[in-house]
């Protein structure tokens, strides 16, 4: 069942998560059930590259539900225009447009990548050519 559940981790996409750790803040949203959080831990560690994690299960809310997303926010300390959410899912994305976060409907790896550099723009670029990590609260 979590081999179904889990399914494959899109190694390109993660790296790129992974190199925005740095400068930027990341996060999940998950709808998800009993048991997601260990299973995705032990499979793929995403609790060294993202923070918060957000669980429908553990929270009692759901995409596109906007209170999963206003808590993501309130967990990050950011306000819904500072944030990129990224979700293969058209309906979670015009419900984190309407709550006014900058929202990209996942299709492949290098759409996605493209979609959030042009979204992040200068501070992106700044993060991408930085020697030396600073804080940031962009993504």
């Amino acid at each position: 069942m979590w081999d179904w559940y889990c399914g494959e981790l899109d190694e390109e996409l993660m790296a790129f998560a992974a190199s925005l750790r740095t400068g930027l803040r990341t996060a999940i949203i998950s709808n998800s059930a009993d048991g997601a959080r260990r299973e995705e831990i032990r499979r793929y560690a995403f609790d060294q590259f993202f923070d918060p994690l957000i669980y429908s299960h553990e929270v009692g809310l759901a995409k596109p539900d906007p209170a999963i997303f206003e808590l993501t926010c309130a967990r990050m300390s950011l306000e819904p225009a500072q944030t990129i959410f990224v979700d293969d899912v058209p309906g979670h994305v015009v419900a984190a447009r309407a709550l006014g976060m900058h929202a990209i409907v996942h299709l492949s790896a290098q759409e996605t990548i493209a979609a959030v550099k042009a979204l992040g723009g200068a501070r992106f670029a700044e993060h991408a050519t930085r020697k030396k990590p600073e804080s940031s609260n962009w993504l």
